[in-house]
């Protein structure tokens, strides 16, 4: 299985991305565009991991708990690395402060079953298409500039999901398989 843990967007944002988005599709179509449907902020990437961990896993990731909802708000496109070398166009993702935390307690949890610690801090963000070759149409960049400031929407969570990523030549699919509500209850 190939897993991986992630706040999932609602069907209102993922409709806003795709219709922003459409005319950049048409003008990149050998782009590995991400469909509306599989959008989502990676907290945690496992791998490909044993079925026989998933209670183990499932375990850990119960324990992990945030005093308040998550926020996120999705604006602006930007590139990974850059521009002149694009690998990834992403949106931009401005979040409440607990959300760091939260991904670092499940990186943590994650690492006392074996996974790696990740190497890089943590930055949400939506990844909506992957480049093959570097050198991207003009349009593309013209586009992102268009909505650098754009707002697409926001969103508070309160639950956290461990999903299976199916590679197939359509494209991933994506299975939940468990989710986690993270936050507290207050106790009177």
């Amino acid at each position: 299985m190939r897993l991986f843990v992630a706040i999932e967007i609602p069907s209102s944002i993922r409709t806003t991305f795709a219709a922003s988005l459409k005319e950049m599709r048409e003008i990149a179509p050998h782009a590995k565009w991400v469909r509306p449907e599989n959008l989502h902020v990676t907290l945690k990437f496992l791998g490909h991991t044993d079925a026989g961990n998933l209670e183990k896993i499932g375990h850990s990731l119960h324990a992990v708990r945030s005093a308040q909802p998550v926020t996120l708000e999705f604006k602006g496109l930007g590139f990974f690395p850059n521009e002149k070398r694009a690998r990834v166009l992403w949106a931009g993702t401005q979040s409440s402060a607990n959300l760091r935390p939260l991904a670092e307690d499940i990186d943590r949890a994650m690492n006392r079953l074996g996974f790696p610690l990740e190497k890089r801090p943590f930055t949400p963000h939506l990844t909506l298409a992957r480049f093959n070759s570097p050198g991207l149409p003009p349009k593309i960049g013209e586009g992102v500039q268009r909505r650098v400031a754009y707002i697409f929407g926001a969103l508070t969570a309160d639950t956290f999901h461990l999903i299976e990523s199916k590679l197939k030549p359509t494209g991933a699919e994506y299975t939940t398989v468990q989710s986690f509500p993270f936050v507290v209850e207050n106790q009177l």
